[in-house]
């Protein structure tokens, strides 16, 4: 079931490799490893999407990608899982970083208009800077790790439940044991 959604939602491999922004990686992006998807592949793609899902700037799908590459983990994968902050959910996904650096930094609320440009990253940086910072730091963190966590224990449950089916299958191919013994009985008589 997980490998299904994840396929869904991944990117195609032929997309990516045109893309120009990926075009950088060169011959990078022929590694085997980056396109496969398994338990391990799977996590450390949420881990490094998520992570850089909450890093303020616009070029997030790049830095999922560069991060990908040297985790060796699915390419495809993380650089989907950046959408998590899309221009619907990143106003108020920023909003709680900031509030949450704020609050840890215990410094008073401020005005906060979130834009997606450098013009309001710069402008912005000395007055909420180190509470959105902060904030942002801590979301990346704590939802890579939660994505991590959480993708590893998904997935085997996963594998857990296929192969309880299958057992279950293959129970009900086989001859019930007290059958095979009656019959068994029955021909030596």
């Amino acid at each position: 079931m997980p490998k299904k959604f994840m396929k869904s939602i991944m990117p195609s491999h032929d997309s990516i490799k045109r893309s120009r922004s990926m075009k950088i990686f060169g011959r990078l992006l022929h590694d085997a490893n980056l396109w496969h998807l398994n338990r391990r592949s799977a996590a450390g793609a949420f881990a490094v999407g998520l992570f850089c899902a909450f890093i303020p700037v616009p070029f997030q799908m790049f830095l999922a990608a560069a991060a990908a590459i040297p985790f060796r983990v699915n390419l495809p994968l993380s650089v989907a899982m950046v959408w998590v902050s899309n221009p619907i959910t990143m106003p108020p996904l920023f909003y709680l970083c900031y509030k949450l650096g704020a609050w840890i930094l215990s410094q008073p609320p401020q005005p906060f208009a979130f834009e997606l440009s450098w013009a309001w990253l710069g402008s912005s940086i000395s007055s909420i800077g180190p509470a959105f910072l902060l904030g942002c730091l801590i979301f990346a963190v704590v939802s890579s790790i939660t994505g991590y966590f959480a993708i590893r224990i998904l997935w085997r449950q996963s594998v857990i439940a296929a192969w309880q089916e299958r057992a279950k299958r293959m129970r009900k191919r086989l001859p019930h044991p007290k059958a095979k013994a009656k019959s068994d009985h029955q021909s030596s008589d």
